[in-house]
């Protein structure tokens, strides 16, 4: 009976080498002639997404094992990768998420591609927490033993010659940030975030914001690079690591004085907008330190920085926040949110916060041109923006045909590749 079990699984196995990658995606065998993971990753990279590697280390497991016998611990092993798959199915992610496999005998790791940009680190903490939260519940309702997860993650480099080692690579990081302070690679990522903070080792690129109506540029957002030719140089890889390490204030803060510094040397004379989190903004040191920024720098207007807030985390909990945003605005700095049309959560946050700016976020900007839906999008948010007295930037534009659309609903304000790339602030001196 035995032998009868393991060769219909083994014939199972094989047979998932027809199978449609999308069927494949929870847990598949590893193939030599076809490794669909990396077919995969591959896919979605060419199409522009950022994918991460998340994974969740079981710390108790071994724990767990000693304590069940053999049969009852494979059963243990099943219910856990169920839970997971059940949790993951209930969230409605089947757009980002991609696969999930257990390559180490104590964790999972799931495969989980986003749009670009750094917006998306507060909605994969938000996933991850859900997930787990989900699977805690389930083994709470059933008496099952408890299991303990310890998650971490990585973005999968773009530059690779092979994309096998950078995937291997994006999932050592993500182990090592899962085992925290027991594993030596994690410390080595400390040293080097810790390095880069304390000597300030960051440049800064300019994007422009254009107004739509002259073709003038109007702003420039300041987009921050780790040092070059490094893993780190990459925005995601960086700020992921930051988020993960608790680095995140100091190196918000790092990018405030560098584009100050900026300003000072280039002397600039549009607005800037520089980005910051809901954490960084509710921190107590928060109005202290950007005080001191600006004694430092006295020849710089708080009038013409823009505070953007570029991720959708919860403001429940940041006791500073609200009062925070109050002194922003007597000391005379615009507030601007992010993201705007991605989610529910960034709309209530225009009601909470009243922002001088709204950006709308680009995944309603793609394709406008193309999508009577999405314009009908562009037109309600322009209204929202109407009734609360704001600023709209238009993200993402890629085409003439979609700066048109900008153009025809006069939008204010427009940001993109068709515009410009992100390059040196004193280039753009030149243009402005």
């Amino acid at each position: 009976m035995k032998y009868q079990e393991n060769v219909y699984s083994r014939l199972f196995n094989w047979g998932k080498l027809l199978l449609p990658v999308k069927f494949i995606k929870y847990f598949p065998p590893s193939f030599v002639l076809r490794d669909p993971i990396i077919h995969q990753v591959e896919k979605a990279m060419k199409n522009g997404y950022e994918v991460t590697v998340v994974v969740i280390d079981i710390t108790n497991l071994h724990r767990i094992k000693q304590q069940l016998e053999a049969q009852d611990f494979l059963d243990y092993i099943r219910f856990l990768k169920k839970s997971f798959r059940a949790a993951i199915q209930s969230l409605d992610v089947s757009n980002e998420f991609m696969a999930i496999h257990d390559y180490s005998p104590n964790s999972l790791t799931m495969f989980i591609k986003w749009q670009q940009g750094t917006e998306c680190l507060s909605l994969l903490d938000g996933l991850i927490k859900s997930i787990i939260h989900n699977v805690e519940r389930v083994f709470r309702e059933t008496g099952r033993v408890q299991p303990v997860f310890n998650p971490g993650y990585m973005f999968i480099e773009k530059k690779y010659t092979y994309l096998q080692d950078a995937i291997q690579m994006a999932y050592e990081l993500a182990l090592a940030m899962a085992h925290k302070r027991s594993d030596t690679e994690f410390n080595k990522l400390v040293h080097v975030l810790s390095d880069i903070v304390a000597n300030k080792r960051i440049c800064l690129l300019a994007q422009p914001i254009m107004n739509v109506a002259t073709n003038k540029i109007h702003a420039c957002e300041m987009l921050t690079r780790g040092p070059k030719g490094t893993a780190l140089e990459n925005p995601l890889q960086l700020f992921s690591l930051a988020r993960q390490t608790k680095f995140l204030y100091d190196l918000e803060m790092i990018v405030l004085e560098k584009a100050f510094e900026q300003i000072q040397q280039t002397r600039w004379r549009h607005n800037i907008f520089i980005n910051f989190t809901p954490v960084t903004i509710g921190n107590p040191r928060f109005i202290k330190d950007i005080k001191n920024v600006i004694r430092r720098f006295k020849g710089i207007s708080p009038k013409k920085i823009t505070i953007e807030i570029t991720e959708r985390d919860s403001f429940e909990g940041l006791e500073h926040f609200t009062n925070n945003l109050k002194v922003l605005r007597m000391l005379g700095f615009l507030i601007a949110v992010d993201d705007t049309g991605a989610g529910y959560a960034s709309l209530n946050s225009i009601s909470e916060i009243m922002p001088d700016i709204i950006k709308i976020d680009r995944s309603v900007i793609q394709n406008i041109d193309k999508n009577s839906v999405k314009e009908s999008m562009l037109k309600g948010l322009l209204l929202i923006a109407k009734e609360v007295g704001s600023v709209v930037v238009a993200e993402g534009i890629e085409c003439a045909e979609e700066a048109s659309v900008l153009s025809k609903n006069k939008v204010d304000l427009a940001q993109g590749y068709f515009y410009a790339r992100p390059t040196s602030l004193s280039d753009h001196l030149q243009i402005s």
